[in-house]
């Protein structure tokens, strides 16, 4: 499975990714599923991918062949951010018709949520469905999710606004991370990070983390532990002020 995490802040964008394709029992399969387009000054995109492998790299490929042979629509020529994400759902259909109605069984359906900025334009960040439509991160939830993303909600929830650090949300996107990781094993490491400054039209900060490197190791453990000291400090259910009249006794 997958789980890719995204947010758009005042200051910038950040994504977050995980890489495992594959969670058999003898056999685990890596993959990036971040992909990084221009950085030139003028423009930059970061798409992470979630679904049908074969449809992900294929969607990649058809993007970055139509930039090279200035084949419209592509991204090279996309007037804003959501134009760029019109390019990338039109790509998504396109590959996904190749292969559907293949095998009654097969699903060739891929996610995708993509973000980025055109010159001086604001910043967006897009959720792509597979059926080539998407959705603008809104201002009450500046994140997006694709994959796995029950395990690692609450805490952006709780964390994430427009007016929190590009650095914060990072960190904040990772510890949604470690807490899928937690949960459920079909989601893994190597882990992708990406931060980029609003503006900066650069390719931004780009980090590859292993399943012990020495950060996500820290931030784990810290993170355990700030959560066992925060729990040790709840009021007991008797201590709490709950009136009596709200208190139902179990039958026995």
């Amino acid at each position: 499975m997958t789980y890719c995490v995204a947010a758009i802040v005042d200051e910038g964008l950040a994504f977050v990714s995980d890489s495992r394709t594959n969670a058999g029992v003898d056999k685990l399969g890596t993959y990036s599923k971040m992909h990084r387009f221009f950085g030139d000054g003028e423009r930059f995109f970061a798409l992470l991918s979630a679904g049908n492998l074969a449809t992900t790299q294929a969607v990649i490929k058809h993007l970055q062949r139509n930039i090279k042979n200035g084949q419209l629509p592509n991204l090279a020529t996309a007037v804003d951010v959501e134009d760029a994400a019109e390019c990338v759902g039109l790509a998504s259909i396109e590959e996904q018709k190749k292969y559907r109605g293949s095998r009654s069984d097969f699903s060739p359906e891929a996610t995708f949520i993509f973000g980025g900025q055109i010159r001086d334009q604001e910043p967006g960040l897009f959720m792509i469905y597979p059926e080539g439509n998407y959705v603008r991160a809104s201002t009450s939830a500046p994140y997006l999710q694709i994959g796995e993303v029950k395990y690692g909600k609450p805490i952006l929830d709780r964390i994430i606004t427009h007016s929190t650090s590009l650095k914060d949300a990072g960190k904040c996107l990772l510890v949604s991370m470690d807490s899928t990781l937690r949960s459920n094993a079909t989601v893994g490491p190597p882990i992708e990070a990406l931060y980029y400054d609003k503006n900066s039209q650069q390719t931004g900060i780009h980090y590859l983390l292993e399943e012990n490197h020495e950060y996500l190791v820290t931030l784990r453990e810290s993170w355990g532990a700030r959560l066992q000291e925060a729990f040790q400090t709840l009021p007991d259910l008797q201590q709490a002020s709950v009136p009596s009249a709200s208190i139902i006794p179990m039958d026995r």
